[in-house]
């Protein structure tokens, strides 16, 4: 799978309801990978950033389950910023990606579906090493 851009908001579904909405990302159907992992961040204190790396072969879909942030991804060329604030909604993210997420609004939950399990030599932490890596790809 290779996205477009750097990044592609996808809708996932969203069954209406009056007792309350209820949303489902299903692997391959909904989500273009098999969910090897999920996570959530929240309490995120207002100023600070999370993320700030890169992964060599793992994929995310990124939702704000609640409130909102920014998600900026960056390619070593091209920098795009998206607003996540629906929980409908996930922002696909392929492998080679820089990725920052900043601006979380009070209450926010970020919830992420990876593609791997948690590999501490998938990561790319150092902005300079990622610049190396995609001269290298």
């Amino acid at each position: 799978m290779r996205i477009n851009k750097l990044g592609e908001i996808i809708n996932l579904p969203k069954i209406c309801d009056p007792r309350g909405n209820l949303t489902v990302a299903e692997q391959v159907k909904d989500v273009p990978f098999d969910i090897k992992r999920a996570y959530w961040v929240y309490d995120v204190p207002g100023g600070e950033s999370r993320g700030g790396h890169a992964h060599k072969r793992l994929k995310q879909l990124v939702v704000a389950l609640s409130g909102s942030f920014h998600v900026t991804l960056d390619d070593g060329q091209t920098q795009e910023t998206y607003l996540l604030n629906h929980p409908w909604q996930g922002l696909l993210i392929d492998t080679g990606i820089w990725r920052t997420l900043d601006d979380f609004s009070s209450g926010a939950v970020c919830l992420v579906l990876a593609s791997e399990l948690f590999d501490e030599d998938d990561y790319i932490y150092d902005y300079e090493d990622f610049l190396k890596y995609k001269a290298d790809v």
